[in-house]
């Protein structure tokens, strides 16, 4: 079997000061607001002010990440985002991402069935980062 992606859209998100939580008996935690942002690609719209990652550096180095924000369509529908992973300690860029997605009425509803990777990079000089988001399949498979 072989494995295949799609790209879906790719989001662009404006952050906010980091918060520092400070260190914790799992690690140094931080909480970085989600400002805003758009969405192109695809299924166009914009990134809703209100989101935020709270990620965690492990006492091995890497790093923990768990966002959660929310999507406006371009169709007026609202898609709730959980954003997750883990990235080694060293490990090249981009951040490889799960995200799942809740979608309410009018939405895309192949957004809640699929299997999905994100590849999270930084832009150097901004406070902003984008995400290219996937939909993973299997060849030969309808």
């Amino acid at each position: 079997m072989t494995l295949t992606g799609t790209h879906l859209f790719t989001i662009d998100a404006l952050l906010g000061p980091v918060v520092d939580v400070g260190a914790t008996p799992t690690g140094h935690r931080r909480v970085v607001p989600i400002l805003g942002g758009v969405v192109t690609g695809g299924l166009d719209g914009t990134l809703l002010p209100g989101g935020a990652d709270w990620n965690l550096e492990r006492p091995d180095g890497s790093c923990e990440l768990w966002a959660r924000y929310e999507l406006r369509l371009g169709t007026g529908a609202v898609v709730s985002v959980t954003n997750t992973a883990v990235h080694e300690a060293g490990a090249p860029m981009p951040i490889l991402t799960t995200p799942r997605f809740d979608v309410g009425g009018g939405g895309p509803v192949e957004l809640r069935t699929g299997v999905f990777v994100g590849l999270l990079t930084l832009r150097p000089g901004a406070q902003r980062v984008l995400v290219e988001v996937h939909r993973v399949g299997v060849a030969g498979r309808t």
